[in-house]
């Protein structure tokens, strides 16, 4: 086969993968329709029960994150982010993954004292995730991914507003200090009326 022919499977192949989850709806656990971010329940990463219906009425920055990334300096914009928004009904929350790449292989235990350590990481860090489309994709990013977004890479952002709503997706290039992550960010808590 030639690599055109190559191309072209592989890019049907994604289409096949990423179109469905786009219309779909995710459904809860008692399956139920989830229509809003925070009807999701998930694990701390350190493996205790997270609702994230405590988050409801804040504005959120969902994050899939990896520890071996070449994006993995933005832990220090994202920490620098949820500091500087303390107090602003605003969190950033992490979801770490090992889709892409292997790029996040460690344990739960590894991957907190990593952040930590290295980054001094505070904001709310998650059970390790699949974000990709499949039989094995986190309900948290099959929830996502009706946005018509899924992650290409590590550190792909989501706004989601006070009500659960997706209202941003940036890829990983743009970073927690790019203007237009914080316009977003800040028209989000604006319309919550928490500016």
């Amino acid at each position: 086969m030639t690599q055109r022919v190559l191309n072209a499977m592989m890019m049907a192949a994604t289409a096949l993968l990423v179109a469905p989850v786009a219309a779909q709806q995710p459904a809860s656990p008692a399956g139920a329709t989830v229509s809003s971010f925070y009807d999701l329940k998930t694990k701390t990463l350190d493996g205790k029960p997270a609702d994230l219906a405590m988050y409801k009425g804040k504005v959120s920055l969902v994050v899939n994150v990896a520890s071996k990334c070449g994006f993995t300096p933005q832990y220090e914009g994202l920490e620098k982010l949820q500091k500087d928004m303390s107090g602003k009904n605003f969190n950033v929350l992490g979801f770490p993954s090992n889709d892409f790449g292997g790029q996040e292989p460690g344990t739960a235990q590894e991957i907190a004292t990593f952040c930590k350590l290295t980054y001094g990481v505070t904001f709310p860090m998650f059970e390790k995730v699949v974000t990709k489309a499949g039989t094995d994709q986190s309900p948290i990013y099959s929830f996502l991914g009706t946005s018509g977004h899924l992650p290409a890479w590590n550190f792909s952002k989501y706004v989601i507003d006070k009500d659960g709503k997706i209202v941003a997706f940036f890829p990983s290039k743009v970073t927690p200090e790019s203007p237009e992550l914080r316009e977003a960010i800040d028209k989000a808590l604006a319309a919550a009326g928490t500016k």
